[in-house]
């Protein structure tokens, strides 16, 4: 009976505990939906007014929505107009993760892996220790497809620090930002880039990534149509920046720009150069432009550029063509198995290159309407350069205090150089052609993980 009773007096105790949480002294603002018994007219409104400020009218079902104190909410329901008031309920309507795994470690190896020797053919065939476990690695790009969690686990983007910027240059001017819109993409480059390096699933099939257990850090600076301002880009890396001053000073922070310009801009010279004095390292493409010269802000000497090489086997005949990214470069790498693409930007006076990447044909999810899951194969700098990017990834998870120029360094003293020549190359029409390059198109040469981590500290 004691029991029984002292049960009851602690059920009373909550009770009114809480609704002392809701109580005369509850100064919290609240957003009230309030529910009226007729329509609502000039007077209903100015009497709401008194207790808090009218945000919302839905005329068609007679109703008011409200910013008011907690406190006042009790005195709202009992107005004699009022027919239900209650605090304005959370929704949510996130898709499911329909990935069911946290990340692809164990996916199969297409060949741009095994060519920086990250993996081996097959599944579950990684080539190195190392993952990019407690790295972030912020994509400057597009953002991602609204259907980003049919490619990848979400455990793997960051979306507490997702963002995108947008105006500019010849549209709005000024730079404004917008939380959400960094996956609502259209365009599809960054998803694409973005699975280089965690990997994806390709319908239901693991694929493997550079480093798929770093954590992404999607930051729109392009917009739907892949194109942007300078402004904006500079704007991300400051974001990116001030991330890794703050709430990621303990962990070590990559930047992956797969864009350029023919020019450098002051003011992204300088987002540049406070990204590399908070311990950013950064790896940006080196353009598509041949002979025309390096983009920017791959140019720039503090930033890892990246050229774009390829594989002789890459399109070899074989009996099942849909499985021909699954290749085995064979072992050990042999620079006369690879090429310089001709679209590679070569280096001119003042330009830096520093590594090659393969860039050539390189698979992965690519969009081109919203809600219909496709894979496209794409060539170009920007596939080189998260090869790299996620080297550095894993570089940075063995030594958490890499520098950037630290790590530059490292990546061009271990890379396996590619003399100027020519090779004759099967194309995907059954053909094959010669891709020659001189001595500016290459940079140190071909980046493997391999080595670099055993020169890594």
């Amino acid at each position: 009976m004691r029991r029984s009773l002292l049960y009851v007096v602690l059920m009373l105790a909550l009770a009114l505990s809480s609704l002392g949480t809701m109580g005369a002294s509850d100064n919290r603002t609240l957003g009230i939906n309030v529910l009226l018994k007729g329509e609502v007219t000039d007077a209903v409104l100015a009497d709401l007014g008194q207790y808090g400020k009218v945000r919302d009218v839905i005329y068609e079902i007679h109703a008011v929505t409200l910013q008011a104190r907690a406190r006042d909410l009790e005195t709202i329901r009992a107005l004699p107009y009022v027919a239900a008031a209650n605090p304005d309920a959370e929704r949510t309507g996130a898709p499911i993760d329909t990935v069911a795994v946290e990340d692809f470690t164990d996916g199969l190896s297409t060949w741009n892996l095994d060519a920086i020797n990250v993996t081996d053919i097959g599944f579950n065939n990684r080539q190195v220790a190392y993952d990019g476990t407690g790295v972030y690695v912020a994509v400057l790009d597009t953002g991602l497809l609204d259907s980003w969690r049919q490619y990848f686990p979400q455990e793997r983007i960051a979306t507490q620090y997702a963002i995108s910027f947008g105006g500019g240059g010849g549209e709005q001017g000024y730079v404004s930002s917008q939380p959400n819109k960094w996956e609502h993409d259209q365009n599809s480059h960054g998803t694409h880039v973005t699975s280089t390096i965690i990997g994806y699933s390709l319908r239901g099939t693991p694929i493997n990534g550079v480093a798929p257990k770093a954590t992404i850090i999607p930051v729109k600076v392009l917009n739907q149509n892949g194109s942007g301002w300078s402004s904006v880009v500079a704007r991300g890396i400051v974001y990116v920046a001030d991330l890794k001053a703050g709430p990621l000073k303990d962990y070590p922070v990559v930047i992956n720009m797969s864009l350029g310009g023919p020019e450098l801009d002051a003011v992204e010279k300088a987002a540049i150069d406070y990204a590399i004095s908070q311990g950013v390292i950064l790896v940006a493409s080196a353009g598509n432009s041949g002979a025309a010269g390096m983009g920017y802000p791959g140019a720039y000497e503090p930033v890892i550029s990246v050229a774009a090489s390829g594989w002789v086997g890459e399109w070899t005949p074989l009996g099942n063509r849909a499985w021909w990214y699954n290749r085995n470069v064979p072992d050990p790498t042999n620079p006369a198995d690879f090429y310089i693409t001709d679209f590679s930007s070569r280096e001119l006076p003042g330009q830096d290159l520093d590594v090659a990447a393969p860039g050539s044909w390189v698979v992965g999810p690519y969009q081109l309407q919203s809600g219909k899951t496709s894979y496209y194969f794409l060539g170009g700098t920007s596939m080189a350069s998260p090869h790299v990017a996620g080297i550095v990834a894993l570089m940075a998870q063995k030594y958490n205090n890499l520098t950037p120029a630290q790590t530059e360094s490292i990546l061009e003293s271990t890379a396996i150089y590619l003399a100027p020549g020519c090779r004759n190359i099967y194309t995907p029409y059954g053909t094959t052609e010669e891709v020659c390059w001189d001595e500016y198109a290459t940079g140190a040469g071909l980046a493997t993980a391999d080595a670099a981590l055993a020169a890594t500290p």
